[in-house]
């Protein structure tokens, strides 16, 4: 298909200083949680974004110097020459697709951990450290000012032989060079404290001094939160924010601005943003500057894009997480695929992964991070040698992925659900506040699917076991899906009650009604709970949310959502519990006890909704593996085991990569040459 015109303005090449991209698409620099540790996975996940269109390819946080690690997190660093070496394996697969490589140089200041290095913390002033450790950065004197502009410095060279074409300076996110800018952390009585522009004076220098070192032929691109969001004690985008742009306006060859005061406000998730969300706070940079722009928005529809080109928001459309979801995203702009767009759904699955320490992941996409490890590709994979019929049951995230997938690979496939809509879970899900993305999820496989004239799709078709061992096909994949149990078990409570009279959300989605006072007891702690009590409450009812955790919905701290999620909570006035265990309900009343002191309580109760956790609905698997059959068998998904989105569809990816074939059990590992010390 040919590119649609109105898109043309998205492959035009645009000049940064010394180089070129060859279109506004920009990967920003974003975490993939593979570190310095795995430069081939690293390395590999960054090419397959250049050959996926994008026209800059960066680089996730790179360290300057041992004063500023991260760990356990997995970061880039570099130290020495050895790191060198390793980056320019990144570079090189980002350049095979005439792409250009940036890489983001960084200083944690009182946000590095210094776990590994086990040296101490630097900040503009004597503050505590930022990563929840009972310690305190130390306050630069002008010694280690020159120091670590000389870090800047070495690092920039290093980047420039390793082969990169755009070199941050990154005065973002409360890192080093923000906080000499922010009045919040910089308490300094020197030329570098005070007023503003003795606070800017470090980030200029550093711009100064990167183009001196490197700026010949790579581009210097500087990263500014121009609103830390903490309003006027902080740096906003009508004040302070506004006024260092328009100092330096001219010096960097690329500003990359985005909303900052914590990683959580910049990437932000749909539940609590609207695509291209940042917008008001970055419109005015173009006003301020002849030089390109980018910033990120989450944008996924290729409308927006172009919209935003041209009122001039910026010059490119950054992207980190719509880049994870799709990489190939501009490609399919280019060749008039924009309706294969796998969009992003904005759960930030992403980002706990990168809170948890582990390597990438994403719901909509779960080739991420495995295309090193194990040789996966987001738009290619293997065909089957044989025409085997493949029933797979149930059409939720599992189910539609691993018939989408199985269909790609060439087999002829049937899929079956009892529904008369297709997604599963989905269905219920995207139906809570701020959730509706989710359905992305449905809609992308469910639309793929149709263009696969070997996959036949029978919704509202419930398949007991005499049915699908009568139906003739060589293999049958089981993605029933899971239920929420009643029983209480959860978490932190692990004795089975009685809870007869107790409503699961599978109730409250099919309509079960619901009156009085309303307690909601969560025991699993990501999104059910809390949604499910926002959706209440704004339905009308009295709704108290209770938690044997020390704060409600605890696991969304993975997703960066918790405080946006609490304010919420407070704005409608909900009742929070939080450090009880739910001992037994009876007419009217909950019994709760303490989680520290065993304390019982008593609280109003009418109507109660358990949210523990969810059992795999695996009543087929266990009658059909009871009996002989002529086929295989095979489970994926929730009905093996009952996890987030994110993990059913790659457990049915995976099954589907490797059908047919010998399992991988341990997949590639990088390891450092071993030496002989005999």
């Amino acid at each position: 298909m040919a590119r649609d015109p109105r898109y043309d303005i998205l492959f035009e090449p645009v000049k940064i200083g010394p180089v070129t991209a060859p279109n506004r698409f920009y990967q920003t620099p974003h975490a993939i949680g593979l570190g310095w540790q795995r430069p081939q996975a690293g390395a590999a996940l960054r090419g397959v974004k250049a050959e996926g269109g994008w026209g800059v390819v960066c680089t996730e946080y790179c360290s300057i110097h041992p004063t500023s690690d991260d760990s356990p997190y997995g970061f880039l660093t570099l130290w020495d020459e050895d790191d060198v070496a390793a980056l320019a394996q990144t570079a090189d697969a980002i350049h095979a697709h005439g792409s250009l490589a940036g890489i983001e140089l960084w200083h944690g200041g009182s946000h590095a951990s210094n776990r590994w290095s086990r040296v101490p913390g630097i900040a503009p002033s004597v503050i505590p450290a930022m990563y929840h450790l009972p310690t305190t950065a130390r306050g630069m004197d002008l010694t280690d000012i020159r120091a670590f502009r000389g870090w800047q410095r070495d690092a920039a060279i290093r980047a420039k032989r390793a082969g990169f074409d755009i070199v941050y300076v990154y005065a973002g996110h409360d890192y080093l060079p923000f906080q000499f800018l922010s009045p919040r952390h910089n308490r300094r009585a020197d030329q570098y404290g005070g007023s503003l522009e003795n606070r800017v004076r470090l980030l200029r220098e550093m711009i100064e001094d990167t183009k001196d070192a490197v700026g010949d032929s790579c581009a210097v691109a500087v990263r500014l939160a121009v609103d830390e969001l903490h309003g006027p004690a902080g740096i906003t985008s009508e004040g302070e924010g506004r006024e260092i742009v328009a100092m330096l306006a001219e010096l960097p060859d690329l500003w990359d601005v985005n909303v900052a005061g914590s990683l959580g406000n910049d990437s932000k998730s749909a539940r609590f943003s609207a695509e291209g969300y940042q917008e008001p706070q970055v419109a005015f940079v173009k006003t301020l500057t002849t030089k390109p722009v980018v910033s990120v928005g989450r944008f996924t529809s290729p409308d927006v894009m172009v919209s935003q080109i041209r009122r001039g928001i910026q010059d490119f459309i950054g992207a980190a997480r719509p880049s994870i979801a799709d990489p190939f995203l501009p490609t399919k702009i280019r060749e008039g695929r924009e309706d294969e767009i796998r969009e992003c759904i904005g759960c930030n699955i992403c980002r706990a992964a990168n809170n948890e320490g582990v390597h990438l992941r994403c719901t909509q996409n779960p080739t991420i991070a495995e295309e090193w490890r194990r040789g996966w590709h987001p738009e290619k994979i293997a065909t089957y040698p044989k025409r085997d019929k493949v029933l797979v049951v149930g059409a939720g995230p599992a189910g539609l992925e691993a018939a989408l997938s199985l269909g790609r690979r060439g087999l002829d496939v049937t899929l079956a659900d009892r529904n008369g809509k297709l997604g599963g879970r989905i269905l219920n899900e995207s139906t809570l506040p701020g959730l509706s993305t989710w359905i992305r999820v449905r809609d992308w496989r469910q639309h793929m699917i149709a263009k696969l004239n070997n996959v036949a799709v029978f919704p509202g078709s419930e398949m007991t076991a005499d049915d699908i061992a009568g139906f003739g096909a060589e293999h049958v994949v089981l993605a029933t899906g899971a239920k929420w149990r009643r029983d209480c078990i959860g978490v932190n409570g692990m004795d089975v009650l009685d809870l007869a009279r107790a409503l699961t959300p599978d109730d409250v989605f099919a309509g079960a009604a619901i009156s009085g006072a309303v307690v909601i007891y969560d025991d699993e702690h990501y999104f059910m709970g809390g949604a499910l009590a926002e959706k209440l409450a704004r339905a009308g009812h009295n709704v108290t949310l209770v938690t044997p955790n020390a704060s409600v919905s605890s696991w969304t701290a993975m997703t960066d959502e918790i405080g946006f999620l609490h304010a919420r909570l407070h704005e409608l006035g909900l009742g929070m519990q939080t450090g009880r265990l739910l001992l037994e309900h009876g007419k009217g009343r909950v019994r709760l006890a303490c989680t520290a002191s065993g304390k019982e309580s008593e609280l109003a109760c009418d109507t109660l909704i358990v949210a523990t956790g969810r059992v795999p609905d695996d009543r087929l698997h266990h009658e059909l593996a009871a009996v002989p059959r002529a086929f295989t068998l095979h489970r994926v998904g929730d009905c093996m085991q009952p996890s987030s989105i994110a993990d059913a569809i790659y457990s049915a990816h995976r099954f589907a990569r490797e059908f047919g074939e010998e399992a991988v059990a341990v997949p590639r590992r990088e390891r450092p040459p071993v030496k002989d010390f005999a």
